[in-house]
């Protein structure tokens, strides 16, 4: 992360720990990517938000780096599937910019088949 800033990149860190539901991922976003007051607490104003992020530009890129994922991934498959889909549509909506966005899963010690690749 350290070096990702360094290389100009705006570094987010997602503790999954912190958010085994929706609810929860939904604060942890908005605290993490420091959403505006506008932030509606929903899938689409994050899919908004993650598209925007004009309020904190980045000179190189956005990675965003969303460990202990396998925690809402086993209590709300439905809702883990959801974020899976909104950050691979961030992704896409970043990828043919000067700021592109990476986002990473760390999987050390959980199965991850299944979880499908956000960018090609």
């Amino acid at each position: 992360m350290e070096r990702a800033e360094e290389a100009g990149w705006h570094a987010v860190h997602l503790d999954g720990r912190r958010a085994p539901g929706k609810d929860a991922f939904l604060r942890l976003c908005a605290e993490a990517f420091e959403f505006p007051d506008w932030f509606g607490g929903n899938w689409d104003a994050l899919e908004d938000c993650l598209s925007d992020l004009s309020w904190t530009p980045a000179k190189s890129g956005y990675l965003v780096l969303y460990e202990s994922w396998a925690e809402l991934a086993d209590a709300d498959q439905s809702a883990f599937r959801t974020v899976l889909d909104v950050l691979g549509g961030a992704v896409k909506a970043w990828r043919d910019t000067p700021t592109p966005m990476v986002v990473l899963l760390a999987s050390v010690g959980v199965e991850v088949a299944g979880v499908p690749r956000l960018a090609f």
